[in-house]
């Protein structure tokens, strides 16, 4: 879970971040990157997209086969399948889940980056 950016600085829902998750997500499933409300620990109220996954319809992937999900109040150009919206006006929080998770989560071969504010 992540409640700050990798500056250390709260997420704030009038700004936008991007997370890089790297090729090969050691998972036997999917994983799931959902943005909740801070003040509450809810999902946003009213938002007509909660997540991004490797299961999204559309998702972009980079020509190395990593992936760039982005929150924000509106979605970057050409990235709407890997951007969930977040609410001006108030923090947020990312809660990023392995389903099915394999052994390079865990010896820590394979790690997930931190969430950077782009705008």
């Amino acid at each position: 879970m992540n409640i700050a950016d990798k500056d250390g600085k709260p997420l704030d829902g009038g700004s936008t971040y991007r997370l890089h998750v790297p090729a090969n997500a050691p998972v036997k499933l999917y994983w799931s990157a959902t943005v909740y409300d801070r003040a509450t620990h809810a999902l946003i109220r009213e938002m007509p997209k909660l997540a991004c996954s490797s299961l999204t319809p559309g998702l972009t992937k980079n020509a190395d086969g990593s992936v760039d999900a982005y929150f924000g109040p509106t979605a970057p150009a050409g990235q709407e399948s890997n951007w969930v919206p977040t609410k001006a006006g108030g923090r947020f929080e990312v809660l990023f889940r392995f389903y099915g998770p394999e052994k390079p989560l865990f010896d820590k071969t394979w790690k997930l980056g931190d969430i950077e504010k782009v705008k």
